[in-house]
């Protein structure tokens, strides 16, 4: 029988995600996946700014943005063959959020760019391996799995599932899937092949029948087409399906479909669970929870699950508290719970408006998501405005230090915990900090002028802007404030590290 550490069942956005931050940190793992080979559909084609900056994180964001694009206009086709363009917004970055807008790409590229860094990183996905069985007791799980070259036995010590809305890992643990299917509210999807139509545009039709939307999937020669269905309307996709579809809600002859690829029938199936984990078994991305395809948020919100959890499986599996794991489900649920009351609400605008709603607002952008509140946020300053712990940790440019140039993304890229200290009095914290921990803990002091207590000069003041003139700053490896503190006292910094990772040997 061998052992790992960690299985992930699914190698879906969300799982990729999980096992290339595992695949970081030295963790031992393995990832399968029912199908014998990589998925070929958009499916999921928004990726959402704070999605963007994981894959900054994680060394593959310029990869992700190469196949992808930021500005493309909908052009709106009325009956009579009038059109409207209506400009996609797009949000020039600033110094603290180097991406705010989302991004257009098929989500097959993005499994793509994951599977090559995880292959970077020592990692492979085992395709056609399936788990058959696993039996889970206090200290592990004893999984059966089923591959192209017959049955094994391993032991892990936990079991990630990532097998999608239709989970078997969450109906063998008996995990409530809590929420509505909607006959009603159906689309059909489909990546086709066409002529007919330029591909600068994304092109709506609304019509009695319902909404038609072709949108051309950057980077490939295909559209992706999403038509609502209505009961008692054609339910089986295909070339023909389409073909009929786009006839009907266009009016027009000279649209014609060549080739389809991915097919699928998507009905209002929006849930979530009610807990993330159950023993050694966890639970993460449309495993637990499912949108409406409205606002591009299901499949950004698996890959922060999935970041969310890697770091904290990794620090206990190195020694940290064992209680770090019930913060997932903690600070996760709230967020999940969030984000699909976001989608109900633009889904039923669509359904209410008989046609495509295209949100692009702080709603959606998911920098604002965060997790104040929660165990793991603690901030010994009084209460007031500004950066608080819990909050995503904000970039900032223009830093200075031996002659370079950096900025704060720069210095918390990586699987490492990364202390932030304003002011020259936190030298102190910093080393003490440092000697304790090795290189799990990188310290940096920042101050407005050069200094020999200092790491790094703020010479443009972003720095100080997005965080604070006078504090130090713990950010979590998922790049989210953890603690604050305003007293120069190495004591309650150290006490939170040995909480969220273990000393140096």
């Amino acid at each position: 029988m061998s052992n790992t550490d960690v299985l992930i069942v699914g190698a879906g956005p969300t799982g990729l995600t999980l096992a290339c931050t595992l695949a970081q940190r030295k963790v031992r793992f393995r990832i399968i996946e029912a199908s014998p080979s990589p998925q070929a559909g958009s499916r999921g084609k928004g990726v959402q700014p704070r999605t963007l900056e994981v894959f900054d994180d994680l060394g593959i964001v310029d990869r992700v943005i190469a196949n992808g694009s930021f500005e493309m206009n909908m052009l709106q086709h009325d009956g009579n063959g009038a059109t409207t363009e209506s400009p996609r917004r797009y949000l020039p970055p600033r110094p603290d959020a180097p991406y705010l807008s989302s991004l257009l790409t098929p989500q097959w590229r993005i499994e793509e760019a994951l599977r090559a860094r995880l292959g970077e990183l020592g990692g492979r996905v085992e395709f056609g391996v399936t788990l058959s069985d696993y039996v889970q007791e206090d200290d592990g799980v004893t999984a059966q799995l089923a591959g192209p070259e017959g049955e094994e036995t391993i032991r892990v010590g936990w079991l990630a599932g990532c097998d999608g809305g239709k989970s078997s890992i969450r109906q063998r643990e008996g995990i409530s899937f809590l929420g509505d299917t909607l006959e009603t509210v159906r689309m059909m999807l489909g990546d086709v092949r066409l002529t007919g139509l330029d591909r600068d545009h994304w092109h709506v039709w609304r019509s009695a029948e319902g909404f038609l939307a072709l949108c051309p999937l950057p980077s490939t020669d295909t559209f992706q087409l999403q038509a609502s269905i209505a009961p008692g309307q054609d339910d089986q996709p295909s070339r023909e399906a389409f073909q009929h579809l786009i006839d009907r809600r266009t009016g027009r002859q000279d649209i014609r479909v060549e080739e389809t690829g991915w097919e699928s029938m998507w009905r209002a199936n929006v849930r979530m669970v009610d807990r993330y984990r159950a023993g050694r078994v966890l639970l993460a991305g449309d495993a637990a929870h499912v949108h409406s395809p409205a606002g591009g948020q299901g499949m950004n919100t698996g890959i922060q699950d999935a970041y969310n959890l890697g770091w904290k499986l990794a620090a206990v599996l190195g020694g940290a508290d064992a209680s770090l794991i019930d913060t997932y489900g903690e600070e996760r649920l709230p967020i999940a719970s969030w984000v699909l009351g976001v989608s109900n609400e633009l889904m039923n605008a669509a359904v209410a408006a008989r046609g495509f709603v295209l949100s692009r607002d702080e709603k959606t952008l998911q920098l604002g998501l965060g997790y104040r509140g929660c165990s793991l946020s603690q901030d010994q300053r009084p209460d007031g405005d500004g950066l608080r712990a819990g909050d995503r940790a904000p970039d900032a440019p223009g830093l200075s230090g031996s002659g370079e140039s950096t900025r704060i993304f720069d210095l918390l890229r990586g699987p490492h915990i990364t202390l932030l200290g304003f002011g020259t009095r936190w030298r102190s914290v910093v080393d003490a900090c440092a000697a304790t921990f090795g290189d799990d803990v990188r310290g940096y002091v920042i101050a407005a002028s050069p200094h020999a207590a200092t790491n790094l000069v703020d010479e443009q003041g972003h720095a100080r802007t997005a965080y604070s003139d006078d504090a130090l700053f713990v950010i979590r490896p998922d790049n989210y404030v953890g603690l604050v503190v305003a007293d120069a006292d190495p004591a309650p910094v150290l006490d939170y590290l040995r909480h969220i990772t273990a000393p140096a040997s």
